[in-house]
């Protein structure tokens, strides 16, 4: 059962995936099932997290249902950004190719572009990724 006024995306950042549910309301934002200030312990994060709403003036007008797994706080709160940023042009009334398209804006601002950059992987003979073996001389 599908509603018509519910528009949905996923995203994805290191490790995270996050699906996203933007539904016709007062601006509350929910994720797993907890209040927005509740799950995120940084206000910066929560301030990023908003950011494609606020370019396109919807902060207000949607509430935002998200369901978040993997990763951190900071790789869940750029897939729920990037899930934001496709729900929106799923919404968005005036089409890609119009002057007032939310696509401009989304894309201008960096906010529809996937970050790939992920963790990359320990080698052998290494502490880490990059990371050698403190030398001694003596």
């Amino acid at each position: 059962m599908t509603n018509k006024n519910v528009y949905s995306a996923t995203g994805r950042r290191k490790q995270s995936v996050a699906r996203v549910n933007l539904i016709p309301g007062k601006g509350n934002i929910t994720v797993n099932g907890k209040p927005v200030n509740e799950y995120l312990p940084y206000q910066t994060l929560i301030l990023d997290l908003k950011q494609p709403l606020e370019a396109v003036g919807m902060a207000d007008k949607f509430d935002v249902e998200a369901k978040t797994s993997g990763g951190g706080f900071s790789g869940q709160t750029g897939a729920i950004r990037l899930a934001i940023a496709k729900a929106l042009l799923a919404y968005d009334i005036n089409g890609t190719d119009s002057e007032t398209s939310y696509r401009k804006a989304l894309k201008s601002a960096g906010f529809i572009t996937r970050d790939a950059r992920i963790k990359e992987r320990k080698k052998y003979g290494l502490k880490k990724a990059r990371r050698a073996p403190q030398f001694s001389k003596r």
